[in-house]
């Protein structure tokens, strides 16, 4: 089977009940609250999912995905495929058609020439964009017209809805950014905090890590909608109280990311105030392994950069070690229940692209110890902690704050501690760690730490531009303002070029099994992404709040502008 006959098929659309909606701003208010504070409207310059979703609220993209995963158009008039000559049958052209008469919220236009600025804002070599790997590939993008965007890829790209497709990738306007070019984005206060959009709503106020305001985009293209005449977004807190606001009080509509153990969350929901919306994706829970050296004797700038090896976790065995120790069943039960399960892969789905990695599933501690063994640490003076060359075997293992991510700590702190490994915990309040702050030294882009924990997914059902993420060239440092994907700081030949071999790969089942064995090279052949938990995604709306649909594929808000208040 061949892609190609995916792609022909990929301009199905949304189908929603309708809202029926009397006119736009009818319904009044809507709260939204999400207990990681964002700390930016310009996805660009964060990897933080909080400032992603409040991003989408405003900037949008040519396309994004629906609930099942499938390419939906937003901005153009339709999906490019095959079949409507969207895409060139030798796969390196996909040309976009903006929906004539769409408006920034300012009442200008959107042209062509915003997407080619986008294309140049992200790519630009002094910048830092934290979603570079949604543009891989690219030779040109350029305005065909005023409303016609064609993108050409140096090869055959049987997967081209990764620019402009989805809510990593929105189109900023030019008019408002056109200064915000390379070193100077990250300095872009207003514009990265008061971002112009297409989306159902407009920033009338944005308080960085506390709230947002927004009101219904007087030039959204639906006339009925949104159905919300005002949406404040509050920030911060912690996931306990985010969903008793929702779930208990009634004083919120809408809760993200409930990451609370299962009989907290059943107990909130009794109270009958709201409900649970809960969905499987690509969602997972992972310890990354610092692979550059994180130590703070070393000069800003010196440290967690590719100019220095870590200590320790540069030997395989003990990252191996760090994993057998582990019993993720165990993470599972005291974490989500049901809405968890064990894993051992960075991609646990869609089906044809999980690996069959299951080595990980059993917990090892004999092994574990066997490992260190071998590497040469041994408890040379009994206190229970492995030592060599006069040097303790010691990491700093941060996450965020949150009560889930505090019991793992603190259980595999314990499983550490048993195979002789010492161990300091950190949690930083999730609004620093996701915020993607250059000058701040607790982001988990900056990674000064030896191992730190969070969750991450994909948009859509194609893992493409995930995988891309862990090429060399996207390892934060301070040339590109501490941004970029690859977090951990891997760095394979071997594995840059599966990259460039699955972007141009058209046959369905050759891109699953490179896709699986980039997953292998990462997480089983070299332990440098641990995975713990395939996590379902729980949130909770509240009982009046109409057209919720939960979508783990793109944004959670991915269809506000359809939400009403039920009467």
């Amino acid at each position: 089977m061949k892609l190609k006959t995916i792609l022909m098929g990929a301009a199905a659309t949304l189908a929603l009940a309708p809202a029926a909606f009397a006119e736009r701003g009818s319904d009044g208010q809507v709260n939204v609250i999400y207990w990681q504070a964002p700390s930016t409207l310009n996805p660009y310059l964060s990897s933080g999912t909080k400032d992603v979703e409040a991003s989408s609220l405003v900037l949008e993209p040519f396309a994004g995905f629906n609930e099942t995963g499938v390419v939906i158009p937003r901005l153009v008039t339709e999906v490019p495929s095959l079949d409507n000559g969207g895409i060139s049958e030798d796969l390196k052209t996909i040309t976009w058609h903006i929906t004539p008469g769409i408006l920034w919220s300012d009442g200008t236009p959107l042209t062509a020439a915003d997407a080619v600025f986008t294309y140049e804002y992200c790519t630009h070599p002094e910048g830092g964009c934290a979603q570079e790997a949604r543009y891989e590939g690219i030779e040109m993008v350029e305005a065909v017209d005023d409303l016609t965007v064609k993108i050409t890829y140096k090869e055959p790209r049987p997967n081209p809805f990764t620019a402009f497709t989805g809510a990593t990738s929105p189109i900023l306007q030019k008019a408002q950014f056109a200064n915000c070019l390379g070193a100077a984005a990250s300095s872009c206060t207003d514009q990265n905090f008061m971002p112009i959009g297409t989306g159902p709503f407009k920033v009338t106020e944005f308080k960085t890590n506390d709230v947002i305001q927004m009101e219904a985009n007087p030039n959204y293209r639906d006339p009925a909608k949104p159905a919300f005449s005002n949406l404040t977004l509050k920030g911060g807190g912690d996931a306990a109280a985010a969903g008793r606001s929702v779930l208990e009080t009634g004083e919120f509509d809408y809760a993200w990311n409930l990451q609370l153990a299962p009989d907290v969350l059943a107990g909130m929901e009794a109270a009958g105030k709201g409900k649970l919306v809960v969905g499987f994706g690509t969602l997972v829970e992972r310890i990354e392994m610092n692979m550059t050296d994180p130590s703070p004797e070393l000069a800003e700038g010196e440290r967690s950069t590719a100019k220095h090896a870590h200590p320790f976790l540069s030997d395989i065995r003990v990252r191996t070690a760090l994993s057998k120790a582990i019993d993720r069943e165990i993470l599972v039960e005291i974490g989500y229940g049901q809405a968890g399960r064990p894993t051992c892969n960075l991609v646990p789905a869609p089906a044809m692209f999980a690996s069959d990695n299951t080595d990980c599933l059993t917990q090892d501690v004999e092994g574990a110890k066997a490992l260190l063994d071998e590497a040469g640490w041994t408890d040379s003076d009994g206190d229970g902690i492995r030592d060599k060359d006069g040097k303790k075997l010691s990491v700093l293992y941060q996450t965020s704050t949150n009560a889930v991510r505090q019991d793992f700590q603190s259980i595999i702190k314990q499983w550490w501690n048993d195979i002789g490994v010492e161990v300091e915990l950190k949690n930083i309040d999730g609004s620093v760690y996701f915020g993607g702050d250059a000058g701040s030294p607790d982001t988990f882009q900056k990674f000064y730490a030896d191992v730190e924990m969070y969750a991450n997914n994909f948009d859509g059902t194609d893992p493409e531009p995930y995988l891309a993420q862990y090429t060399c060239e996207k390892a934060p440092k301070p040339e590109n303002q501490w941004q970029g994907e690859n977090i951990n700081r891997f760095c394979s030949e071997e594995y840059d070029a599966l990259v460039v071999e699955l972007g141009k790969t058209g046959d369905i089942e050759k891109r699953a099994e490179l896709a699986k064995k980039m997953n292998d090279m990462l997480t089983k052949d070299s332990m440098v992404v641990v995975p713990l938990v395939d996590r379902g995604r729980v949130s909770a709306h509240s009982n009046t709040l109409g057209g919720v649909v939960l979508n783990t594929w793109d944004s959670e808000l991915w269809n506000a502008s359809d939400w009403y208040r039920m009467k």
